[in-house]
């Protein structure tokens, strides 16, 4: 099992897939970031078979949301600019770990987006619910459909669980 610490959520991976925790990595921290004006990354990157995942991460249950920016809208944000990312690192990474991840990256014949949204169970006037589940679910089919027409919508306690892997 591959174990990713996501601001505290862990993730674990089964033993076959190939884990990436991209807005971590030396490549996205000190080469890539500071490109036109700055790009963000989703959390993790994860290739298993030829389907290349690109999973980003949100705990609402302790903090507001600030932005003002629509969830799918950054989500969308992020997918496109790890894309981009990934196929700059297979030529320029200095990591030659790093190098080889992107170049299998970008040799997947399917890209997955998976959104783990973990929010309140209890909404209140102090932590209200980011956003309504099912209305987010379309807004992300909306806004990823170039990348994924299926992307996901998963939490630790919905019934939207992520394949193979969990978080806790």
């Amino acid at each position: 099992m591959a174990a990713v610490n996501i601001d505290g959520l862990v993730f674990a991976f089964p033993s076959h897939w190939q884990v990436l925790k991209y807005d971590d990595c030396a490549f996205h921290r000190q080469q890539f970031q500071s490109f036109a004006g700055g790009s963000k990354a989703v959390d993790v990157v994860a290739l298993v078979a030829d389907v290349l995942w690109l999973i980003e991460v949100k705990d609402y249950r302790q903090a507001r949301r600030e932005k003002t920016m629509g969830l799918a809208a950054e989500v969308a944000h992020k997918v496109r600019s790890t894309l981009a990312g990934l196929a700059v690192a297979r030529v320029r990474a200095n990591d030659e770990g790093e190098k080889q991840f992107a170049e299998l990256a970008m040799q997947a014949r399917q890209i997955r987006v998976a959104l783990h949204l973990e929010q309140t169970c209890k909404p209140s006037r102090l932590f209200p619910q980011v956003a309504n589940p099912l209305s987010l679910k379309m807004e992300l089919k909306t806004a990823l459909r170039a990348v994924d027409p299926h992307s996901l919508l998963v939490s630790s306690h919905s019934q939207g669980r992520a394949p193979e892997w969990s978080a806790g």
